[in-house]
């Protein structure tokens, strides 16, 4: 399926949003947003309203728990997929408890984090008429 939605990609590391974006392109014709902290990436949200969010658990200033805890306040149905280099069972958790999609750790090979990403957003909009629909 492409995908063609506004993507929200929330990273302190330059070189993890360029990597996971170069992915994402992958996917189809997306729509990139940057942010660089949770704050910027709350900020973002708000404006812009991407489809998904790919979202860093340990960053400045919010952290990605934090960062989920207010975007699911103001969107419950935001489809969001956490990124991390932890593989810490308890923040998994609490990420998927808290209102997360999925979740990928930044460490698996480009191709299975390319597959996980595909079946979140297959899973997630359907056919690929109701993934444009979403945009």
């Amino acid at each position: 399926m492409k995908f063609d939605g506004k993507v929200l990609l929330v990273d302190d590391e330059a070189h993890v949003r360029k990597f996971v974006g170069l992915i994402v392109r992958g996917l189809g014709e997306p729509t990139l947003l940057e942010a660089t902290n949770g704050r910027e990436a709350v900020e973002i949200y708000q404006r812009e309203s991407p489809d998904l969010v790919l979202l860093d658990v340990n960053m400045p200033i919010l952290d990605g728990l934090g960062t989920l805890r207010e975007i699911m306040a103001i969107d419950p149905e935001a489809v969001i997929v956490m990124l991390t280099s932890l593989a810490n069972r308890q923040t998994v958790e609490e990420a998927l408890e808290r209102g997360a999609t999925n979740y990928i750790r930044k460490d698996t090979p480009r191709d299975e984090i390319k597959k996980s990403l595909s079946d979140t957003i297959n899973a997630v909009f359907g056919s690929e008429e109701s993934a444009d629909a979403a945009i």
